[in-house]
């Protein structure tokens, strides 16, 4: 019965030549000549994720940044040249002309002379360094001169230390009544 029902969806009675009559049936072209089969690859998941998430957060930064330096050159503009009052010394910011450097230049960069007095505070520590070295080596020089004993003992200390220990030690005679 069941097969009497698909003959209709399935083809229809031919004759063959030496054969009485047989069912033909129409099959579907797939197009593949070889095995059907699957090809197994690596998930590109982790990549597509990190792309996603890499935009989404430089658009996050990007977006108000570019909306930021929008509005400061449309509605502030860079700045004008004007004339200045004898007695005010202008701020270092005040050198830039553009709104944005003068705000980093303000609070975030160092002004020229905060740079050039710490460029003498480190040159005044390396004299100070290279005094304490030359101090050293003469004071070894005359031990070995003299042919000094105390040579193993020799430590040099800076003077706020030994006079620290010395108030101590007054100190210490005092309270005991020496």
């Amino acid at each position: 019965m069941s097969v009497l029902s698909r003959l209709p969806a399935l083809g229809a009675l031919r004759a063959l030549p030496g054969r009485p009559l047989a069912l033909t049936v129409a099959q579907r072209g797939m197009g593949g000549g070889g095995p059907r089969t699957m090809d197994i690859t690596a998930s590109r998941w982790q990549w597509h994720k990190f792309k996603d998430v890499l935009h989404f957060y430089f658009m996050l930064g990007a977006i108000p940044l570019t909306a930021l330096a929008f509005a400061v050159n449309v509605f502030v503009g860079p700045a004008q040249l004007a004339p200045t009052p004898e007695d005010y010394t202008p701020k270092h910011w005040e050198y830039h002309r553009h709104p944005i450097s003068r705000f980093l230049a303000r609070y975030f960069y160092t002004s020229h002379q905060e740079d050039y007095e710490k460029y003498l505070h480190y040159i005044y520590e390396e004299n100070e360094k290279k005094q304490m070295r030359l101090i050293e080596k003469r004071v070894k020089e005359l031990m070995a001169e003299r042919e000094d004993t105390r040579a193993h003992y020799y430590r040099p200390i800076l003077t706020k230390y030994h006079k620290k220990v010395r108030e101590e030690y007054d100190q210490m005679q005092h309270e005991r009544g020496f």
